[in-house]
């Protein structure tokens, strides 16, 4: 299909908008917006001010429903605004608590593997079969193979990091508990997928995670929270595409594992494992507080699907 699309000015992008019903109250101040922000970005937090068409049978009954051009009646443009300006807090404190999570398994992986071998990551015959050993078809390498692009990749992009330089310079290499100071979220989730379930095991235990398996789905899903939230992307109500099955613990199989609630909550569990004395779930809470009173209710802070009670929690007190 051929896009057809013409380009627009901002003063026509925000014509058009107007033109949807959209409100403006400032239209020096929302030009700003849309130059610095850009149309696209905030179309994704305007979207859900934008009204339904209902489709009925012969009947009368509704039979579906889909989101139009217009607007609803009383959205602001301002509201997008501070929906982006809440949402963008809630993605500082999503990385915050990341980089913590991110720090403590990479030692624990290190740790572990360490004791095997000064070069684990390298070496193919202390994981897990499938991982070593499947040839996937997209890339026609293994799950390794495939880690060991990445990581070489990295590794040549810090090759004039001085601690890089000097391991490479006087060893050739670098052992397991240096190169993780090079791996990015989505490689070390993927390598301790690829891991033995006993070594895994061993991990997931010390974070309240039943079993290996799990724990890699939890990483998976915390990987893509991580990225959304690393490129700015829309995450209070994002629907997350690497999500794992519900935890049937206590409240848990009521939180529904497609929206970003069920991985603030996983932060938390394992925050109060690796920092028990941070404030991280006050400020979450504060900041739920604080989401922004717009001037049409067609959004609220349950959108990233909180449940009722949620605060009572003992994972939250």
């Amino acid at each position: 299909m051929k896009y057809n699309k013409p380009w627009k000015s901002f003063e026509q992008q925000l014509a058009l908008l107007k033109g949807r019903g959209l409100l403006v109250d400032d239209d020096a101040k929302a030009l700003d917006y849309l130059e610095r922000l850009g149309y696209y970005r905030l179309s994704g937090y305007l979207y859900s001010f934008r009204g339904f068409e209902v489709t009925n049978d012969e009947n009368g009954n509704v039979t579906g429903s889909k989101r139009i051009d217009d607007f609803m009646d009383g959205a602001h443009f301002e509201d997008a605004i501070h929906l982006y300006v809440w949402d963008k807090k809630l993605r500082l404190l999503a990385l915050d608590a990341l980089e913590r999570i991110e720090m403590a398994l990479r030692v624990d992986v290190a740790y572990l593997l360490g004791e095997k071998d000064v070069y684990a990551h390298e070496n193919r015959s202390i994981f897990y079969k499938d991982f070593t050993s499947r040839v996937l078809p997209k890339s026609g390498k293994t799950g390794h193979q495939e880690w060991l692009d990445s990581y070489h990749k990295n590794l040549g992009r810090s090759r004039r990091v001085e601690f890089v330089k000097h391991y490479l310079d006087k060893y050739g290499k670098l052992p397991i508990w240096v190169s993780i100071e090079i791996w990015d979220f989505g490689m070390l989730s993927k390598l301790f997928g690829g891991m033995v379930r006993a070594d895994q095991n061993i991990i997931a235990t010390k974070y309240g995670a039943s079993n290996g398996p799990e724990f890699t789905s939890w990483l998976r899903g915390l990987n893509f929270v991580r990225n959304v939230s690393a490129h700015h992307s829309r995450l209070w109500n994002a629907n997350m595409l690497e999500y794992v099955a519900p935890i049937s613990e206590q409240y848990w199989g009521q939180i529904k594992p497609e929206r970003a609630f069920f991985y603030f909550c996983i932060m938390q569990k394992l925050m109060k494992i690796i920092c028990p004395n941070s404030t991280w779930a006050n400020r979450f809470k504060t900041l739920l507080d604080e989401f922004p009173d717009l001037h049409c209710n067609a959004v609220t802070p349950n959108d990233m699907g909180l449940i009722d009670d949620w605060q009572s929690w003992d994972l939250w007190g």
